[in-house]
């Protein structure tokens, strides 16, 4: 089954660290652009960060700037989220999706392969 699946979410308190990660089944990671999205209740979906092919280029929501980072490790077919000073406005619903990065961060969407998505809860 060709899919994305995603882990390490979790509850942390404000100004903790989670690292998300996004994993290919099925397919090779490396061919795409990858995009992490969030999604809080209530509110519509925002692109949060992008990561190109190769890993060289990145960008990223000014919402999480300096405090998200995203990689990618093409060997492990993986690619990470970084979250670090997180505040509660960060709790949220985060997906991965192959995207094209060309779009932006604020006008990529999923393209092909996304998945379910993990639960990143910010609360003291």
């Amino acid at each position: 089954q060709l899919q994305l699946v995603e882990s390490g979410g979790g509850l942390v308190q404000p100004g903790g660290s989670l690292r998300l990660s996004c994993a290919a089944s099925g397919f090779t990671l490396r061919s795409y652009d990858i995009g992490w999205f969030r999604q809080a209740p209530g509110k519509g979906r925002e692109g949060v960060s992008c990561v190109s092919t190769s890993g060289f280029t990145t960008s990223y929501a000014d919402s999480v700037k300096g405090r998200f980072t995203i990689s990618r490790d093409n060997a492990k077919n993986t690619v990470y989220l970084q979250l670090n000073s997180l505040k509660p406005e960060d709790t949220a619903v985060y997906t991965c999706a192959a995207v094209y990065c060309s779009a932006g961060v604020y006008r990529m969407k999923p393209e092909r392969y996304w998945g379910q998505g993990t639960q990143v809860t910010v609360s003291s």
